[in-house]
């Protein structure tokens, strides 16, 4: 299968908020007016951040919650993404299960592909994702002062604990370590707190 087949059959789909759907040489977006453009790139490796054993549908929920959260921390309401993966060899049923896991968590957050690129080799992804924020609204990191309180939403240390699981350091309870596994491999992007907290 060759890379324009693959894209389309997995991650080729109608672009609703974008003027320019997948396949094309550049993505194009238009933020609405009086909105700025919060943009954020992350790069899973196998090994690094996510075990080969992971169920595909989990890691293509991953990827793309693991950059829904940045926007998330700067309070922008997502758009649009693009998907870069390199793959060691075509697996349907590997390509299938990620692609649904990633366009359902992108379908919840109204989130659509816009184009990416794909190749061979040591399985590697990475997504870039495109969000809007009211201009002057971001929330910035250097907006903390000394003083602050500090608060965290859901509980601290989840994936962690299923992490020193699969490693043998410590075992835990069969109940306990599907919930914390979930954690660790299909996290809850807190979007709508990120925008929550605008202002």
């Amino acid at each position: 299968m060759g890379e324009f087949d693959l894209i389309q059959r997995y991650f080729q789909r109608p672009a609703t908020r974008s003027p320019l759907g997948v396949g094309d040489d550049c993505a194009l977006l238009a933020p609405a007016p009086g909105m700025q453009l919060a943009v954020s790139s992350d790069m899973l490796v196998e090994g690094r951040h996510f075990l080969s054993t992971v169920d595909p549908a989990r890691l293509g929920h991953k990827a793309l919650a693991v950059n829904l959260s940045d926007l998330a921390a700067c309070g922008a309401k997502p758009l649009a993404f693009t998907l870069a993966l390199a793959l060691p060899g075509v697996d349907e049923n590997w390509l299938e299960g990620f692609s649904r896991g990633l366009f359902a968590l992108a379908d919840e957050h109204g989130c659509e592909l816009v184009g990416g690129d794909t190749t061979r080799g040591p399985l590697n992804i990475c997504i870039t994702v495109f969000g809007e924020v009211p201009a002057g609204a971001a929330l910035l990191r250097s907006g903390a002062r000394a003083g602050d309180e500090l608060w965290t939403s859901g509980t601290l240390g989840d994936a962690r604990l299923a992490l020193e699981n699969f490693r043998g350091t410590l075992s835990l309870p069969g109940p306990l370590f599907e919930r914390t596994r979930a954690r660790m491999e299909q996290p809850a992007p807190r979007v709508a707190l990120g925008q929550a907290l605008r202002g």
